[in-house]
């Protein structure tokens, strides 16, 4: 019986930070075969064993990492809020601009209007920007319909440009998101309409991959997450939550009682959240983009964090309101000038940790054998330039599944 390995492609001719365990663990002149979208092997190219391909592909240097992972995005929405950007520059304050119908409600008004079609193309040029920068899988939440029919309108969008782009989505339902007009003094009530109509309806379609909420005083309690979670979960949905951005309300500590994905901002995070995700296996996911937008002060507890060996990831927050970022690179140079990480822990935020932080790390975020075949050629000198450099385009290759992309 032979040993001969048979590859349907073999890339050569880079080096590669394998991310493996969110690490760099570099392999210099590398090589890659990929057999049905995956990974079949893996290591130094003189150590490449008797083989055949299909397909050969010479990358003639740079560094390849393993795909990036966009693990929180507001991608999908109507409109846009650049007008308040503006306003705001000009000394017009958020109360004003939302007395005059501004605000996240512009926004839920906007996708209410839009069909599928609008929503698409909108959507279609935001995913673009960060396909373009190196990322292989996205996550996209709704949390502008904030009714049945336009929470399923948001993700069922998402899901169509996960089958028109060479891009993994993951959907999460985010209902819980603000109130809408229909109950605006009245949270408990929406909060009985999303677990009795509205999560039922998304499971039952199989439009969400998971759900989340935000807990904040100017959103909902913990107590009014926790029904909506107990809920999302007998439906087998798994949670993520909005958390500890602008106070501690334990919001984090709870859904780490649920086994949350991932809690994400986290700015105001205590010494107690971060051992309730620490048990769990939360990851924190920090969104230096808000931070940055918001020009808030008040940083997410990075030392805490290592101590105690919790997972971070960073992702865009892209949205129409506080985070207008096309960038995940951007996002991981932020990550480092505003909040101290390191390029390896950005790196691995944006890959390892990401894929943790949505619940696919058993196939994503990393370059080993048995791992789904995303990665991408850099043309840069080291893994860490990939945090250095504002802006640019540093790929010269994509791959998805295995396949140029």
């Amino acid at each position: 019986m032979s040993s001969e390995l048979h590859f349907d492609s073999l890339w050569q001719g880079f080096h590669v930070a394998t991310m493996t365990s969110g690490h760099y663990n570099i392999i210099e002149d590398a090589a890659i075969g990929v057999t049905q979208g995956k990974i079949t092997w893996i290591g130094p190219e003189q150590q490449l064993p008797t083989h055949q391909a299909k397909h050969r592909y010479q990358l003639d240097g740079g560094w390849v990492t393993p795909g990036l992972i966009d693990c929180h995005t507001h991608l999908v929405f109507g409109g846009n809020r650049a007008n308040e950007f503006e306003q705001r520059l000009n000394g017009v304050s958020y109360q004003t601009i939302a007395k005059n119908g501004g605000g996240i409600a512009a926004t839920v008004s906007a996708t209410r209007e839009e069909d599928e079609a609008q929503l698409f193309q909108s959507a279609s040029k935001r995913l673009q920007s960060l396909i373009h920068d190196g990322v292989t899988t996205v996550e996209i939440k709704s949390g502008y319909g904030l009714n049945t029919r336009d929470e399923s309108k948001m993700l069922t969008v998402a899901k169509t440009l996960a089958n028109k782009f060479a891009v993994d989505v993951r959907t999460t339902c985010l209902a819980a998101h603000a109130l809408p007009p229909e109950f605006q003094h009245d949270a408990d009530s929406y909060i009985d309409y999303l677990c009795d109509e509205l999560l039922p309806h998304i499971a039952q379609h199989n439009l969400a991959d998971a759900v989340d909420a935000f807990c904040e005083s100017i959103a909902f309690s913990t107590e009014q997450v926790q029904r909506y979670f107990t809920k999302a979960q007998s439906l087998g949905l798994p949670v993520k939550i909005h958390a500890e951005q602008l106070s501690s309300l334990g919001g984090t500590t709870m859904a780490a009682g649920y086994g949350a994905l991932s809690a994400d901002h986290l700015e105001y995070l205590t010494e107690t959240d971060v051992l309730a995700m620490a048990k769990s296996g939360t990851v924190a996911a920090l969104l230096p983009g808000a931070f940055f937008t918001l020009k808030e002060t008040q940083k997410p507890p990075i030392t805490l964090l290592r101590e105690h060996n919790v997972p971070i990831a960073i992702a865009t927050d892209l949205n129409p309101g506080t985070s207008p970022v096309l960038s995940l690179r951007l996002m991981m140079n932020m990550a480092c000038t505003l909040f101290g990480l390191t390029p390896e822990e950005a790196l691995a935020g944006t890959t390892y940790h990401a894929a943790q932080a949505l619940g696919i790390a058993d196939t994503h975020g990393e370059l080993c054998v048995g791992k789904v075949a995303d990665f991408v050629c850099w043309d840069v000198e080291s893994p860490g330039e990939l945090s250095y450099w504002l802006g640019g385009n540093l790929v010269t290759q994509r791959v998805k599944r295995g396949i140029k992309a």
